[in-house]
Order: structure tokens, then C-alpha cells, then sequence
């Protein structure tokens, strides 16, 4: 039996079928062409769910077919949106963990205070230690934690030793002395008498040297000698003794004190950090300075030496001396 009859059947429904779908596209085409005349350039807002429809038809179509229609929105726009929903389908952000919680203020704290008390401490050190203490923080937490606070390493930071572990280290071996002047009135009139006193770092235990009218050379060595004595000497267990520059510490004042093992470390020009510990003493001693002047007053020039030995208030005293 002969199939081009079939065959010409089949042509014959494939063109009227082609035919109707032409006639659908054309009418589609003209409808939004007149739609797009009516928008005149509005706007439209699609839904996401509009969206989705639109990309989805329009990839089966391609990019040449969608260029020979009328559509409201561009061919690049249409295939935008599919790739973006190929992409969401595949986006695993949602699933993804929550990100690390923020460090608490106490384990920083912790951390720095290991790894300054502990100066030969490195990162997989402290973490042990935090470990053990219940805390869970990698090396490289650490690492950032140490960098912000100015820290670095163990090797470097052994190397490096601050201002207040070097105070810790010597502080009861340093002194400081400084003169201040105390106008008393005396049946002579008014005078002006000029007190050494020398203090404690460690204890802040202040004792007045002593008091004189006019200070000398002769009296400065008289006040070495006394503080260095081998017996009584305030100065007996200090390495180190700082003043300022004032010209009445002079060059064999200085040299008399380092011969008995007190380096005199003299600070730098217009340095006045001593000031507000004078102003505490005279607070302090006033009343007793008072009474030694009027002593020394009438009494030969070795008596000029008179000892105020008086501890500083609790709120005043340095951390090492409260404890």
C-alpha cells in the first residue's frame, strides 16, 4: 500500500495547523503592540510570580524568537530573569550555619591577661589554657585578639617589657627626693625655710631629710651622708633615687650617693611630676614641718635634720603598698 497519501494528509493538517498559530501569534502581536500604546512608556511592576512564568516561556521560545515579537519586557530582561531563578534554585545560603558568635568582653580580657602576665605564652599555649577553663578560641582568634591590643607574639613579647612590670620589678628600690619651702613666722619675722624630703615608691613612707634656711653644698653632703647611712640610712636598701634638676643637687651630692650604691637618675628639663606630690605632703606634714622649723630655728646646724616618717592615705597609697 502507497504512503503518500498519508503523507499529504499529514502535510495538509500540519499547514492548517501552522496556519491557526500564525494567526494566534499575529493577534498576540497586535494586542500588545495596542497595549504597549496604552502604557506610553509606563512602568509595569511584575509580581515574582510573573516573573517566573515569563522567564520560563520565554527560554523555551530563545532569544531570536522573543526578538520578532512585541513583548513588553526585553529579551536580555526575560532571560535575566531566568538565569536568576536557575541561580536561586541552586543557592545554598539558607542552609548555610549562623556565623561565629562575638567574642565576650570577659574572654578578651582573659586573653590579654594571659598573655601579658604569661610573656612566653604563644597562641596554641593560651588556648590550651582557655580550653581548660571551659572556653573554645582558635589560634587565629587569638592572634587577632593579641593584634588589637598591640601585642605580638610570644618571642617578640618576651622580648618587650612595659613600664609597669619593670615598676613591679624594682619598685622597692626606688626613691625619689625633691625640695619645697615653708614660710613660718618667727619673732624674727616671717622666713622661709627649704625642706628635703625623700619618698618611698613601694610604701610611699615619706621622711622629711631635712630643713634648713639657706641649703649649701656642705648641708646636701650632710643629707647624703645621713641617707646612706649603714645603720639607719633611708636610702640603705634603694638602687635608685630620681630628682630633678634643681642646681642643689649638685655634682658631689650626687657622687656621694653613688659611691654608697644610689644612682641618682635626674629627670628630663621642665619635668613636673613631682608636683602633686608635693602638694600631698604639704597636707600631709605641714603642722610638723612647722614645729621641726621652729626647733631647727634655735639649735645648732646638726640638728637641722628632722624625720616625718608617715604613710600616705589607703587612697592614695600605690597598688603595691594596699597590698
Amino acid at each position: 500500500m502507497s504512503t503518500l497519501p498519508l503523507q499529504f494528509l499529514l502535510l495538509t493538517i500540519a499547514g492548517w495547523m501552522t496556519r491557526d498559530h500564525q494567526k494566534v501569534t499575529a493577534y498576540l502581536v497586535a494586542e500588545n503592540t495596542v497595549l504597549r500604546e496604552q502604557l506610553r512608556g509606563r512602568r509595569i511592576v511584575y509580581t515574582d510570580g510573573q516573573r517566573r512564568r515569563l522567564a520560563t516561556a520565554a527560554k523555551k521560545l530563545g532569544r531570536k524568537a522573543l526578538k520578532q515579537l512585541e513583548t513588553l519586557v526585553t529579551p536580555d530582561t526575560l532571560l535575566r530573569w531566568y538565569r536568576r531563578l536557575v541561580a536561586k534554585k541552586y543557592d545554598g545560603t539558607s542552609q548555610r550555619p549562623r556565623s561565629r558568635p562575638r567574642r565576650s568582653v570577659d574572654v578578651v580580657e582573659l586573653v590579654l591577661r594571659m598573655a601579658r602576665e604569661n610573656s612566653t605564652w604563644g597562641y596554641t599555649r593560651i588556648r590550651g589554657a582557655l580550653f581548660n577553663l571551659g572556653h573554645e578560641l582558635g589560634r587565629n582568634t587569638i592572634k587577632r585578639i593579641l593584634l588589637e591590643a598591640g601585642l605580638g607574639p610570644a618571642p617578640e613579647r618576651s622580648k618587650r617589657t612595659s613600664w609597669s612590670a619593670f615598676l613591679r620589678a624594682h619598685w622597692g628600690a626606688i626613691a625619689a627626693m625633691d625640695f619645697f619651702t615653708v614660710e613660718v613666722v618667727t619673732w624674727a619675722g616671717l622666713v622661709r625655710f627649704h625642706v628635703l624630703f625623700v619618698i618611698d615608691l613601694a610604701t610611699r613612707r615619706v621622711e622629711i631629710a631635712g630643713i634648713t634656711e639657706q641649703p649649701h653644698e656642705a648641708f646636701m653632703k650632710q643629707m647624703a651622708h645621713d641617707l646612706t647611712d649603714a645603720i639607719d640610712g633611708f636610702l640603705l636598701k634603694h638602687r635608685y633615687i630620681i630628682m630633678d634638676r634643681d642646681p642643689l643637687f649638685c655634682h658631689s651630692f650626687r657622687d656621694m650617693l653613688k659611691n654608697c650604691g644610689v644612682r641618682p637618675v635626674r629627670l628630663p628639663a621642665r619635668s613636673s611630676n613631682l608636683n602633686r606630690l608635693r602638694g600631698t605632703l604639704d597636707r600631709l606634714s605641714t603642722p610638723r614641718v612647722f614645729r621641726a622649723c621652729h626647733t631647727a630655728r634655735g639649735t645648732s646646724p646638726s640638728a637641722d635634720r628632722s624625720t616625718v616618717c608617715r604613710p600616705l592615705s589607703p587612697r592614695t597609697q600605690s597598688p603595691v603598698a594596699r597590698q
